[in-house]
């Protein structure tokens, strides 16, 4: 998972090297965020604990906090968006209380999304890079062309994932 440091406030950088993208649960679950800052550090918080009460288990801990996120009335109104990973699934996780699984393990979200999503589709497509790669490179090209995506890249591996296993980037 990969994630580019350029916080904005309107149309003014703020900071620029964010660590966006942080490691949770004994470092076997990566997660990534786009959105406010002190927003997805509430999100953070709060998947971590959920996390910790389903024993690590992705799926179901993405689930409760999505239902949390959706029904608590302060949460609710939290501006950012996850990406979670663990060693063979990654969600990606909305203020709407989605919870989806990308059809094709490559999730990207934030305003560069759109561009490192179309990226590394075509980078696992046509090349044979490690999925660590795949996610730098497709930031540094949403990174060219968005305004509100940086070069500053940091990348978190759970391991070294083959070809076909999960990518996500956020932006």
């Amino acid at each position: 998972m990969a994630g580019d440091g350029q916080v904005t406030v309107g149309d003014v950088v703020m900071k620029h090297r964010a660590m966006k993208v942080r490691r949770l649960y004994h470092d076997q679950v990566v997660v990534g965020f786009a959105g406010s800052v002190a927003d997805a550090f509430t999100l953070f918080d709060k998947f971590e604990r959920h996390l910790d009460q389903h024993q690590g288990n992705l799926l179901r801990a993405a689930v409760a906090l999505g239902k949390e996120w959706r029904t608590d009335r302060y949460l609710r109104h939290l501006d950012a968006m996850l990406v979670v990973a663990g060693n063979n699934q990654m969600l990606l996780l909305s203020g709407d209380g989605d919870v989806i699984e990308p059809d094709d393990g490559i999730g990207a979200i934030g305003s560069g999304g759109p561009y490192a999503h179309a990226a590394a589709k075509a980078l696992i497509e046509h090349t044979d890079l490690p999925a660590a790669e795949v996610v730098r490179k497709a930031l540094e090209i949403a990174a060219s062309i968005c305004i509100y995506t940086n070069s500053e890249i940091s990348v978190e591996t759970i391991s070294d994932t083959p070809q076909g296993e999960p990518v996500g980037t956020g932006a």
